[in-house]
């Protein structure tokens, strides 16, 4: 048995202010390609036919996004967002009552069209644990040789990377189950970085669905340069 998805809404958290890009704005703001990182995050899944509304979870401070062209398209709502990503996640789920909910990086400006349509049919065709969807999530298997340091930056083991992932976004859960597991974990003092990881404390099993590389979070001033080139060859 698997699920037929509806009534996607997707959730872009963009409270932060991303301090490690040493910027003197939030770096969901910074120029990119002619738009800041955010309009071109928001334009490709204003665009895409199975989302139906898009909200934004933004700083109760923030004076930027009312200059975005994207900010009065008809499908985009803003919720105040709060201090963790998880707060952010929270507050835009509010404003959803049911089918999915689809959460994907402010900061992640590269995302195509179709990595979101695998997402959506990973997630439909993934069997039911207990008539119970599991969801999915963007990855990349890691390439590279992974090792263990120590806190004095020493090498203390090399780790198998077999089965190991790099986790991506958008993440795609029943909006219900991501809601409740969010609120139950955060309450259990869980830590929390990603959206699965709720789902994972609660007991879940979401989908690994392979991913493009140029789907890059900018979170330093090379990632910047580097996005551009992406959307470049796009």
């Amino acid at each position: 048995m698997t699920n037929v998805i509806e009534q996607i809404a997707a959730i872009v958290p963009a409270a932060g202010i991303g301090s490690r890009m040493g910027a003197e704005i939030p770096k969901q703001y910074l120029m990119l390609n002619g738009q800041p990182i955010l309009g071109h995050t928001l334009d490709i899944l204003l665009t895409h036919p199975r989302i139906e509304r898009v909200i934004v979870a933004l700083s109760p401070d923030d004076t930027y996004f009312e200059a975005l062209a994207q900010s009065k398209h008809p499908k985009l709502e803003r919720v105040i967002g709060g201090n963790e990503r998880a707060d952010s996640v929270l507050a835009g789920l509010s404003l959803v009552t049911g089918g999915w909910a689809l959460v994907h990086d402010a900061a992640r400006p590269c995302l195509t069209s179709g990595d979101i349509d695998k997402l959506i049919m990973a997630a439909e065709q993934a069997p039911l644990v207990n008539d119970v969807p599991q969801g999915a999530i963007l990855a990349m298997p890691v390439r590279d040789t992974m090792k263990r340091g120590n806190a004095d930056g020493q090498i203390m083991a090399t780790v198998c990377r077999e089965a190991l992932w790099h986790a991506l976004t958008p993440q795609l859960f029943p909006t219900r189950q991501l809601r409740d597991n969010l609120t139950n974990a955060l309450a259990a003092g869980a830590t929390i970085t990603d959206e699965a990881s709720a789902m994972e404390w609660a007991g879940m099993t979401p989908s690994l669905v392979a991913g493009r590389g140029d789907n890059i979070k900018v979170t330093h001033p090379d990632d910047l340069r580097l996005a551009a080139l992406f959307l470049n060859n796009k």
